[in-house]
Parts: C-alpha cells; sequence; structure tokens
C-alpha cells in the first residue's frame, strides 16, 4: 500500500493511520525520504499524520532519523498548522540526541513555540527543550535560563512540570 492509499484510506482511524505508517518506517516498507515528499505535497492534516508518524517510529528507534528528517521536523517547527509544530517538535525531542551540533536552529524556533497559544504546541516544545536541555550541551548556558525564564510565566501546571522536570534533571 502506498503511503497517499494508506493515508487515504477511509476505514481506519486517524491513530491507525499513524501506526501503519510508522510501524512501515521501521521496518523500511516506507522510506523516510518518500514519506517527507509525500508530505512536503499534500494538506496540512496528512503533513501532520506523516510527522506524527514519524514521531511514532522516532519514539521506538530514534535512529530512523537521518539528516534529512532532523531538517524536514526543524523546518515544520516554524509550519502554520499547531498539528504539525507539535508534532514536529515530538520528534524533535526523540532525536535531538543525534544531532548535537546542529541544535542552533530548532532551539530558536522551539524558543518562539514556547509562546504559543496551543498548550498542546507549548507542551510538545516544553518536551523537546527539556529533551535537549537534558543532554547538557554547550547550549544550556543560554538555555537554561531562558527555560527559567518561561517557567515564570507559564501559567498551565502540565508544561511547567515538563520543563521543571528536566531542569532538575540537567541541573544534577
Amino acid at each position: 500500500m502506498t503511503i497517499a492509499e494508506l493515508i487515504n484510506d477511509k476505514s481506519l482511524k486517524a491513530k491507525a493511520k499513524v501506526q501503519a505508517l510508522g510501524n512501515a518506517i521501521l521496518d523500511k516498507t516506507i522510506k523516510t525520504t518518500d514519506l517527507i515528499q509525500f508530505a512536503i505535497t499534500t494538506s496540512e492534516t496528512n503533513k501532520a499524520t506523516c510527522i506524527e508518524s514519524l514521531e511514532f517510529a522516532t519514539k521506538q528507534e530514534p535512529s530512523i532519523a537521518d539528516n534529512k528528517v532532523f531538517d524536514f521536523v526543524i523546518e515544520s517547527l516554524q509550519d502554520n498548522a499547531p498539528r504539525v509544530k507539535w508534532e514536529s517538535a515530538k520528534v524533535t525531542g526523540n532525536i535531538a540526541h543525534l544531532f548535537p551540533a546542529k541544535l542552533d536552529k530548532p532551539i530558536s524556533y522551539l524558543l518562539n513555540n514556547a509562546e504559543n497559544d496551543g498548550t498542546v504546541v507549548r507542551w510538545a516544545t516544553a518536551y523537546a527543550l527539556g529533551e535537549i536541555l537534558k543532554l547538557k550541551t554547550k547550549h544550556n548556558k543560554e538555555l537554561l535560563p531562558a527555560i527559567e525564564a518561561i517557567c515564570k510565566t507559564e501559567e498551565d501546571n502540565g508544561v511547567k512540570k515538563k520543563y521543571l522536570d528536566a531542569i532538575k534533571k540537567a541541573t544534577k
């Protein structure tokens, strides 16, 4: 079954599509380059489903993410669609440890998304920034105070907890 056929299969619910695509990525039935190409040329909803399938796959096996996956999800952090932003942030959190030398741009985009009106976007952003913070890279010198400042203004306790847990682990 092609990516388009799977996405357009009306008999499958959204989560089933994500799992099917994610499993196809994991078992290499679908190439990540093909998924990215499809995502670039489709609707925002389908793009988000493709990125969610990458999140599903990278949660289990982060190493499936190569430079093309990394670059695609980082650029998608700037998308207008909230679901694209939050799914991209979750993938970023899953794979950041594989790209420690390429974190400047994602950190910048994620810090912008930390101010988003959508709670889910902010939560996923907190997850990604927290995972980057826990890597204890050179970025922590500037990232730690930025996250501490975000915590002071963040009103959602779930989002704030994500940041505080990461701060605790990063400063041990």
